[in-house]
């Protein structure tokens, strides 16, 4: 392989990209006016009610804890999942295995028994606190959640008034600051934006095989393999430019989550993975287009189910829509986001390690794909 040939190619590539305004806009320009109007406008979360999965640890573990755990498991909405100790039920949350951890104290059932033994003699009452943590990387969960466990305490004390001898408390409401509806999206904005080099991957080949390009470009000695290498590196590139672009438009409009470097170059890292695949399904649909209009309309496509179930809009569908998510790369690249940015979880955790691993995987496989049926076309 000939890497001045493959230099030359890319930057052939980027400087039709920087001279073509409709190019332009599409991928620089349209991420910054999405997130900025975005972040502006939206004002809530919607969809179905979901099953959630909630960690329990019982210090407890009288027959007052278990009134309380079979009451909620019987609410049918919340799946209780028992741990032993806190490190581990607080590891799955962080990593969005589950979405809330219920700590159980030691003196619930003497609290439930004071209760029970004078319910109109409040100083003769134990009163104790139910901690409660919340999935920070789920709107839905954190305002869904508390209100369920508050009901479930107040059925089984039978008080519907003010005072309690059981009080719950949201420990992440506590220690951190609440986040508006547009920072818990902010992930998924970095995978929205990257989807769109699809559209410019098909109409880019298209163009270069409607103008002559590509015949000009088969009598020189340049390679098939060298062309192709020079095409996706340019778009990495350009993928690379575009996550800087909205990273800083959302620090600028208030996102900044507390994590390291290393976090931010593997966000990036993965963001490149990720175009590979977007690169993959643009040349998929060059195979398949004979004009750049045609490109454009086939694009959707491959773009809205990335769109719809892989990014933050998945969040608000229905259970049996966010099943199918797992079918796209765009979730996974959210997911791991997400627990990265929001939930706090290391870059080594087994969550992020998997979405990275699908992510890689997948990526590949759509890029030999999309590179094997182009191919033909380079040829023709």
């Amino acid at each position: 392989m000939n890497a001045q040939r493959v230099f030359a190619l890319i930057k052939k590539e980027l400087r039709k990209t920087v001279r073509d305004s409709a190019v332009l806009f599409l991928i620089f320009l349209f991420p910054i006016i999405f997130v900025f109007t975005f972040s502006t406008t939206f004002g809530g979360s919607g969809g179905e009610q979901p099953v959630y999965n909630i960690g329990i640890i019982d210090m407890d573990e009288g027959n007052a804890s278990q009134i309380l755990l079979a009451a909620l498991s019987d609410t049918k909405i919340l799946n209780l999942n028992i741990y032993v100790d806190d490190q581990t039920a607080q590891n799955d949350l962080s990593q969005g295995k589950i979405q809330a951890v219920i700590l159980i104290p030691k003196d619930f059932s003497l609290s439930l028994a004071s209760y029970q033994a004078a319910p109109d003699d409040p100083s003769r009452w134990i009163n104790t606190t139910l901690t409660l943590y919340l999935d920070k990387g789920s709107l839905i969960a954190t305002q869904a959640i508390p209100p369920i466990v508050q009901q479930v305490i107040t059925l089984i004390t039978d008080k519907n008034v003010s005072p309690s001898p059981l009080r719950l408390e949201t420990a992440h409401l506590v220690k951190a600051k609440e986040m508006s509806a547009f920072e818990f999206m902010a992930p998924g904005m970095f995978t929205f934006a990257s989807i769109f080099i699809i559209f410019m991957v098909a109409q880019s080949f298209v163009q270069d095989r409607e103008n002559g390009m590509m015949k000009r470009i088969r009598i020189t000695p340049i390679t098939p393999t060298e062309f192709m290498m020079g095409q996706i590196l340019s778009y990495a590139i350009i993928a690379l430019v575009q996550a800087a672009l909205v990273f800083t438009m959302l620090y600028l409009l208030g996102f900044r989550p507390n994590v390291n470097l290393h976090t931010y170059a593997f966000t990036f890292f993965l963001l490149t993975v990720f175009s590979f695949s977007n690169v993959g399904f643009g040349l998929i649909v060059a195979t398949i287009a004979k004009t750049p209009g045609a490109a454009s309309g086939i694009s959707f496509l491959f773009v809205l189910p990335q769109l719809f179930l892989g990014t933050f809009v998945g969040a608000s569908l229905s259970s049996s829509v966010q099943v199918a998510s797992r079918f796209v790369p765009s979730y996974y690249v959210t997911d791991a986001l997400t627990s990265l940015f929001l939930r706090g979880a290391a870059i080594t955790s087994q969550t992020v390690l998997f979405d990275l691993m699908v992510v890689s995987a997948s990526c590949a496989a759509i890029l030999a794909l999309g590179v094997t049926f182009y191919a033909k076309c380079y040829k023709d």
